[in-house]
């Protein structure tokens, strides 16, 4: 009989993956559980923080510690400091890249516990292999280059199995029967080899182009810089794609679900092919999901696989899911793969101190199948039921109904997921051609929407529909022969009994109202009194301690632009037969000028800023008066301007920065804003007429987000606690540099970027009553413009 708290005392555990779900619950329960016990947990440092501080961060602030930390008191910071001690590694890198004093510490511990995996169903191929298939046997040959005589209990999963039917016992995977024959050592080479063969074929001519189009279709003008990094993120995810298709379409092609459980299996098989003289316990869970009684019932850390699946769902986006009604759901609570990790340690533990000889390899199942199965069918009436009387809120304050599921074939609802997906794609770019913006552009953007929520849909379908479909039953033999030589005491302390729990009792007061917490769903009516996340943002951004509020002018502060000022300012001493026919000119102009302007916004300024060639320096200056209160005050938003305003109260320096003229923004605006960035034309060298060359770079795209560092810099302000106020997706660099954007009025590219990255988003409209003229106005004259011929557009 072994006592597990006993034959833990005074021994160090190596733990890898102390960051992930399993991994924060094992330490927490190695801490509190095993008090006579240190532990050294391997952390892959990050770009810009330490090992050390990751753990500080994301493993002892999580929930899961509350308990520990409400029983050790003011004494948590030193207890925990006096028994982890962090390295730097990495599973995923030969030698699991320690350092001299990581493989000395190393050398110093007693068992590994080997829980590090990429998780994900849908990971790379070759991310897969180098850590769930090589991480294990990395782990040995470390243990082997420094003379260690440590034990491994290595994480692997039931799934291992494959997509067998019937039983599937606790036995290495390749001395199970079916299992096909494949040399690990060869999928290794031709996984690095696709990545190779992939990361050329993204960087053929032909597929950079389409990278380049895709960036610009998305981001418009939005300047040369964050276009090519914009490609280069598509380019990359291209790549991305097809290693995850790679390992999908190998692992099926083998008989495995998914590229997580053909890499696991592989990594078992390299496991034991170099363990040499190492002791190894291989554990298996089934499906991991939120805890029984430890930590806390329903403790969760991120989203499982039955967790989005569950509340898109309740969301009603789900309407039916793949699964056979009878089929088995297999389901372990993540205290209980916890409690059979600390059990196999101890095992280990005490047979290298009673210097028994290395036993052979054992593996132990973790599942409730067998014992304790939950049906399908089961599971959708629990959930359904649960939904029903406690319904998800959508944004209208409506409870939504839970639809009745089906139990169709895969292929079915695959097939009417994508034919969704294609169709709403389709009518999205569509759409995205129409200028459209400000409250029309949300059209757009709830199309994007809809759209990726289907997509959504047909990945959890591609995901988890073969798990809904398992027909393995998971033998449990060699667990339930170590649950049965355990005395009272530890079955209490670490229970992995599957037999113990009730599935409507876990999954009706446990699992699912834990689930909703963790998904912040909308669970009651908002109520009047409830503060919308607009409100919330609006305070943010409007709060004292901001720094600087720089703004865009045309679409944000006035509803015009460059060419409408300049047809103002054009035509104002044109009789109205000329006015006409420059209207006309314009129009028929308007298709290429649009075409140019989404191209690059700074191309566009210099194209047009030439039609001014020759114009008497002296009228424009007099125009400019009049064109105040004709065009900017009629088409101004006023919410815009009281913005200013309110930024100005608060102590915020204010900075105008757009690609309009000197002339018109200069005269007119001043007196808003503290300072104004703008475009200005040279002049003949008598001073009398502009050129129409503009004496430096027009401030478009990237160029204001270099403006608004150097303006911070030289004024002493954080861009960080500053505001940035456009309407266009041109209009990117500029609200990126700012930690407070607002999208104002957006058009349909930014209306999107500004709904997935959670902007504040403000829909200002102009004035009621104002004038309306469906030509430009000006005085009843025949005194020549500046167009170069009385009435001739230039």
């Amino acid at each position: 009989m072994v006592v597990i708290a006993e034959a833990l005392r005074g021994q160090r555990i190596f733990i890898t993956g102390s960051t992930g779900f399993l991994g924060t619950a094992l330490v927490e329960r190695f801490l509190r559980a095993v008090p006579g016990c240190e532990l050294v947990l391997l952390v892959r440092p990050g770009r810009r923080t330490t090992a050390q501080r990751r753990i500080e961060r994301e493993v002892l602030r999580n929930d899961a510690f509350d308990r520990l930390r409400l029983e050790w008191g003011a004494d948590f910071d030193a207890e925990c400091a006096r028994r982890i001690r962090v390295v730097g590694g990495d599973v995923g890198a030969d030698g699991l890249a320690l350092d001299d004093e990581g493989r000395a510490v190393l050398g110093t511990c007693h068992a590994v516990v080997h829980s590090a995996a990429t998780v994900s169903f849908d990971s790379p191929l070759d991310a897969a292999v180098e850590v769930n298939l090589l991480g294990p046997s990395r782990i040995v040959q470390t243990l082997h280059g420094i003379g260690s005589k440590a034990s491994l209990i290595a994480v692997s999963t039931c799934y291992v199995a494959g997509n067998r039917r019937g039983r599937a016992p606790e036995l290495p995977v390749f001395d199970q029967p079916f299992t096909p024959d494949v040399n690990w050592r060869t999928e290794v080479t031709a996984a690095r080899r696709l990545r190779a063969d992939a990361e050329a074929a993204s960087r053929m001519p032909e597929r950079l182009a389409h990278f380049a189009t895709e960036a610009r279709a998305e981001l418009g003008a939005a300047g040369t810089p964050l276009l090519a990094s914009k490609a280069e993120k598509l380019r990359e995810e291209w790549v991305g794609d097809q290693m995850v298709e790679a390992g999908r379409s190998r692992a099926g092609s083998l008989g495995w679900p998914d590229a997580y459980a053909y890499t696991k299996a592989l990594g078992e098989q390299a496991l034991l092919d170099n363990r040499g003289d190492t002791p190894v316990t291989i554990v298996r869970p089934s499906i991991i999901e939120s805890a029984l009684a430890e930590p806390h019932p329903g403790w969760i850390r991120g989203f499982r696989m039955a967790e989005p699946v569950i509340i898109s769902y309740a969301r009603g986006l789900l309407k039916e899911f793949p699964g056979i009604p009878e089929g088995v759901i297999d389901v372990i609570p993540v205290d209980m793969v916890v409690a059979t990790v600390i059990d196999a340690t101890a095992r280990a533990c005490a047979v290298a101190t009673a210097g028994e000889p290395v036993p052979p390899p054992t593996v132990v199942q973790i599942s409730s199948g067998a014992l304790n199965p939950l049906r399908y069918r089961q599971l959708v009436d629990l959930v359904q039921s649960w939904f029903t009387e406690h319904p998800i809120y959508d944004a209208q304050d409506q409870p939504i109904v839970v639809p009745d599921w089906s139990f169709p074939g895969r292929g079915r609802v695959q097939g009417q997921l994508e034919r969704g997906v294609k169709t709403l794609a389709r009518a999205e770019r569509a759409v995205a051609k129409l200028p459209m913006r400000g409250a029309q552009a949300q059209w757009s953007a709830k199309l994007e929407e809809r759209r990726e929520e289907i997509d959504r849909a047909l990945g959890y379908v591609r995901l988890y529909g073969a798990y809904t479909e398992t027909e393995a039953v998971f033998q449990v033999d060699n667990l339930l022969t170590r649950w049965d030589s355990l005395d009272e005491a530890d079955r209490t302390a670490f229970c992995f009994d599957p037999r113990v729990y009730d599935w409507n009792e876990f999954v009706h007061t446990i699992h699912l109202p834990s689930v909703v917490q963790h998904a912040r769903v909308k669970m009651a009516p908002s109520g009047r009194s409830g503060e919308q996340r607009s409100t919330r943002l609006r305070k943010q951004v409007l709060a004292p301690e901001r720094h600087l509020a720089v703004f865009d002018l045309e679409n944000t502060l006035i509803a015009s632009n460059v060419v409408e000022s300049h047809a103002w300012l054009a035509t104002r001493r044109l009789g109205p037969g000329d006015r006409v026919r420059f209207a006309l000119k314009a129009l028929a102009e308007a298709p290429s000028l649009l075409a140019l302007d989404r191209r690059d916004r700074g191309d566009f300024l210099r194209s047009f800023y030439r039609r001014y060639e020759g114009a008497p320096v002296r009228q424009l200056d007099e125009d400019a008066v009049q064109l105040l209160s004709d065009l900017i005050i009629s088409k101004s938003f006023p919410a815009g301007f009281r913005r200013v305003r309110e930024h100005r109260r608060l102590g915020h320096r204010t900075l105008l920065i757009t690609g309009a003229l000197d002339i018109v923004v200069e005269r007119n605006l001043s007196p808003l804003f503290d300072d104004i960035i703008c475009a200005r034309m040279s002049t003949t060298p008598d001073g009398a007429r502009y050129t129409g060359e503009l004496t430096e770079a027009p401030p478009t795209g990237e160029a204001r987000a270099l403006i608004m560092a150097d303006y911070a810099d030289a004024e002493g302000l954080n861009l960080e606690e500053s505001v940035a106020y456009a309407d266009s997706a041109s209009d990117l660099p500029m609200l990126e540099a700012v930690g407070f954007p607002v999208a104002v009025n957006p058009e349909t590219r930014l209306a999107s970027i500004a709904r997935k990255r959670g902007w504040l988003v403000e829909q200002w409209t102009k004035a009621p009553g104002g004038p309306r003229p469906l030509l430009p106005i000006g005085p009843r004259t025949r005194r020549t413009s500046f167009l170069g011929r009385e009435g001739a557009p230039a």
